[in-house]
Formats: structure tokens, C-alpha cells, sequence
């Protein structure tokens, strides 16, 4: 169901380590007599998190963003703390404060927009989604209410890791002097990023893994099995993983055969996630 018009607007607020975040609103409305936007339209609201080094502007994430607010979604698309436009320093995040990032974000939405019923998440982005709606405990003052996470009735996770210590792994091996001089530089996406060692302390605490069979929300987990960044494998430990308490699947898994990590060498592939993606939230989020 399309034909509701898109009004997209800037917003910052409060992180989880107390630094002023960057997000935009993709919000549908109808259309006035002028063939303008007009009122909003009550319906789903979601916040969207991006991958490690993205932002909210990627291509991907925009495109998505924007044709689920076209049919009756309204997303809050934010950057973690030391991205795009947000405040802090880079260096000196890891998973936890992402967590705590996208915490801060469905409060921030929750008061604006109206009660957050879904999460969607790209790669490491989906990975802290994921997390969330599971409950998987890092910072008692940060953590999302028990209220609003059982408000999640939907998550959906694009290309996202099954595990955080994956990433420990590749930007150690990427660059060794993260562990053993406890700072180094690594190159990602054409862009140089400061690594520090206690970001793959962290990466390196979590276990993602035993905490997915707690999640109650319905998943739809998306994956390319040609993904030359992240193993299909994720995709499949996390499908198996998400049981209700019968042990009866709650993840849906839909395979994106022949696309790229990012969505972007066809942009068909991030047209098709935000369709299904629209009918999964319409049947599940709906509030």
C-alpha cells in the first residue's frame, strides 16, 4: 500500500553518552488539496540503525527509509555518536554505546512520533536491533525500559552478523597494532577510522548468540548469500536461533540473491527490502 506523501525533516537529541545525535524523519501524510503534505498519518513508527562507519545518509538506508514512509511507516533514521553529523569522538565507541544510542533514539521517538513498535537495523546496525529487542543487558543507566521493549513488535535486520567479536576479528586483523600498541588506523569504506583496543574489548564481551531466543518481536531477517562482507552463516544462526516458547521460528529469512552489503550496486535490491519490509511492519507493528 503506497500513495501517502513523505515529509522528511531534521532532528537531533540527546545520545546515550550524553552527546547531541544527528537524525532525520521520514514521515508519511496526506496529501492537502494542493497536492502538498499535510497531516501526519498514524501508523507504525520505526528507528533505523545504520552499520559500522555508515551513517544515516547512506544511500541504502535513505532509499529504504523514504519509500516506507511512502507507504505509511514513519522512520527515525539517526547517526551513532561520532558519525555523520552527530557530536563525540569516534574512537572512543563500541557496541555498547551504540546500544545505548539506539535506547536514546526510540525514547526520543517514542516522544515525538508516538509509541516505537518496530527496529530496523543494517549490518552491525541490525546486530544492536537485534540486541535490543533481546534485552542483552550493557549499561544498567542506558538500557531501553522493559515498558518500551515490549512495545517492539517487529524487528528487521539487513545483512547483520549473528556475533559482535566477528568484527573484533577482522579489524584486528586489519591492523595488529590495535591490540598491541592499544591504538590504530584501519581503512574502511576509502576513509581512514581510529581504532581503539577497548572498542574490541568490548566488541569481544557481548555474546549476541545466547541472547536471540529471548527475543518476542517477529524478525525478518534479510541476506545476501553472495555477501562478500558478512557469511550468509549469519543469516542462517540467526533465523535458528529466534524461537518462540513453543520453539516455533519467529524469524522470517529472505534471501537477496546476487546483492552487495551496502544495497547500492542495484538499487532494486533496496526497493525490494523496503516493500517486504512495509508489508512485515503493516501485519506486525501496526499499532
Amino acid at each position: 500500500m503506497t500513495g501517502f506523501k513523505r515529509r522528511s525533516y531534521r532532528v537531533d537529541f540527546l545520545g546515550g553518552a550524553n552527546f547531541q545525535l544527528a537524525g532525520i524523519v521520514d514521515q508519511p501524510t496526506l496529501a492537502g488539496e494542493s497536492g502538498e503534505p499535510s497531516a501526519a498519518v498514524s501508523g507504525p513508527v520505526a528507528v533505523f540503525s545504520h552499520c559500522f562507519t555508515c551513517n544515516k545518509d547512506l544511500k541504502a538506508i535513505t532509499r529504504i527509509s523514504r519509500r516506507l514512509a511512502e507507504c505509511g511507516i514513519a522512520v527515525l533514521r539517526f547517526d551513532m555518536t561520532g558519525l555523520g553529523g552527530s557530536e563525540g569522538d569516534f574512537s572512543n565507541t563500541n557496541f555498547s554505546t551504540n546500544m545505548a544510542d539506539l535506547a536514546a533514539a526510540v525514547r526520543f521517538a517514542t516522544e515525538t512520533l508516538g509509541p516505537v513498535t518496530a527496529l530496523i537495523g543494517h549490518s552491525f546496525g541490525g546486530a544492536a536491533s537485534l540486541a535490543t529487542a533481546a534485552g542483552m543487558p550493557f549499561n544498567d543507566d542506558a538500557e531501553l525500559s522493559t515498558e518500551l521493549r515490549k512495545r517492539l513488535a517487529a524487528v528487521i535486520s539487513i545483512a547483520a552478523p549473528s556475533d559482535t567479536q566477528h568484527l573484533a576479528d577482522l579489524l584486528l586483523r586489519m591492523n595488529p597494532e590495535i591490540q598491541s600498541n592499544g591504538r590504530g588506523d584501519v581503512t574502511i569504506g576509502g576513509l581512514t577510522w581510529s581504532i581503539r583496543r577497548e572498542m574490541l574489548d568490548d566488541f569481544r564481551s557481548h555474546r549476541l548468540a545466547d541472547y536471540l531466543n529471548r527475543i518476542r518481536s517477529r524478525v525478518l531477517a534479510f541476506h545476501s548469500p553472495v555477501d562478500q562482507t558478512l557469511g550468509y552463516d549469519h543469516a542462517l544462526r540467526i533465523a535458528s536461533l529466534i524461537e518462540d516458547e513453543q520453539g516455533l521460528p519467529r524469524c522470517s529469512l529472505l534471501t537477496l540473491s546476487d546483492a552487495d552489503h551496502l544495497l547500492v550496486n542495484n538499487p532494486a535490491d533496496a526497493q525490494y527490502v523496503a516493500d517486504m519490509s512495509a508489508a512485515f511492519l503493516r501485519r506486525y507493528a501496526s499499532a
